[in-house]
């Protein structure tokens, strides 16, 4: 447990995969007037920053160069200390600068998705809500959003996903164990009735529900990244359904529901809720398959792990060099019209992210 937390306010994270609504929850959600979330604002990922007692005096400038959270959100960085005891004093002084008279606060986050003990650890008053979506449809979003990110083009993110989805649920059932206020919904159901799932967290969040919570119209998503992987999150409507393309490699689609069956067979039939119709003949993935799935997958997190290191560790001017060597991929590209420094920096990191 860092620092004293009785006399803190209680965060808020919310947390599912990448491509599984939550970023049109996070939309909705600040539409309340007492609640002020950041858009993946992922300081928690730096953490190393925060390592040494005092944390390293220009933890504000690496983490806007990681990828311009401050700068998206409008936030005053003159107003915020540099020097702090560690990272959740840090976190709740940027957090409590953009809420404002906003008394829920926090952010959310799909990074944050098998890390959830170590956020409770680490933000021992936070409360969760936690958004599940059909795998398949994750990773079909998954790979139609890499016309519009590069992000979803990083080799392996689907299988991130796959055996993320069941870390995920550890995490999340370990923190039920542990008495940790979570609230879970289900993507589907907030497409379908906004307005009946968000009464449901405004109820878990102690807070009078408010009408506009259930429509995107008026909304500020204004940091969330640029990208045509985000074109519906930032239309006026709550889109339900658009019939599209089959996507999803076989191969693929057979790994998902071995392990949407091998899910259910073990929960009882109880999760994933989605897909409603379970496999006639139901095929699981062998212990063999498991373990070296899971192998792969520690060994992707641990390169993700490595690149947010080396954003607090590396010299500034090695850290230059690599965000110049991206640059040039996008000089002189006739898609993207860059009207600003800043719309620059934010496509550069949406591009990166």
């Amino acid at each position: 447990m860092t620092g004293d937390s009785s006399c803190r306010p209680r965060p808020l994270f919310v947390i599912g995969l990448w491509r599984s609504g939550t970023s049109l929850l996070y939309s909705l959600l600040n539409q309340h007037p007492q609640i002020a979330l950041l858009y993946e604002g992922d300081l928690f990922l730096l953490r190393a920053l925060f390592s040494r007692k005092g944390g390293k005096a220009d933890w504000l400038a690496r983490w806007e160069f990681w990828n311009s959270a401050l700068s998206r959100h409008q936030i005053q960085t003159d107003r915020i200390p540099s020097a702090v005891p560690d990272l959740p004093t840090a976190a709740m002084a940027v957090w409590k600068e953009y809420a404002g008279d906003a008394t829920v606060i926090g952010e959310k986050s799909p990074n944050y998705c098998d890390h959830l003990q170590d956020v409770a650890r680490q933000f021992p008053n936070a409360r969760f809500v936690v958004i599940w979506r059909d795998l398949a449809d994750i990773c079909r979003s998954m790979i139609r959003a890499r016309a519009g990110s590069s992000f979803f083009s990083k080799p392996g993110l689907c299988h991130r996903a796959v055996i993320g989805f069941g870390k995920l649920k550890l995490e999340c059932d370990a923190l039920l164990d542990q008495g940790v206020p979570v609230h879970q919904i289900q993507y589907e159901e907030m497409i379908q009735d906004p307005t009946r799932v968000m009464m449901g967290i405004c109820e878990f969040l102690e807070l009078p529900f408010d009408p506009r919570m259930a429509s995107l119209r008026d909304s500020d998503r204004s940091a969330i990244y640029l990208g045509s992987h985000h074109e519906l999150t930032k239309g006026e409507q709550i889109i339900t359904y658009r019939e599209r393309d089959e996507v999803l490699p076989a191969h693929l689609q057979r790994k998902i529901q071995r392990y949407v069956n091998y899910w259910q067979a073990q929960s009882g039939g109880t999760w994933p809720r989605y897909p409603k119709t379970p496999a006639s003949t139901p095929v699981f993935p062998n212990a063999a398959q498991r373990l070296a799935d899971k192998m792969l997958y520690r060994g992707l997190r641990a390169v993700d792990s490595f690149t947010e290191f080396v954003y607090c560790y590396a010299p500034y001017l090695l850290l230059q060099k690599h965000r110049s060597i991206k640059n040039r991929r996008f000089e002189g590209s006739p898609v993207t019209k860059v009207d600003s420094p800043q719309q620059g920096v934010e496509i550069l990191n949406s591009l990166e992210r």
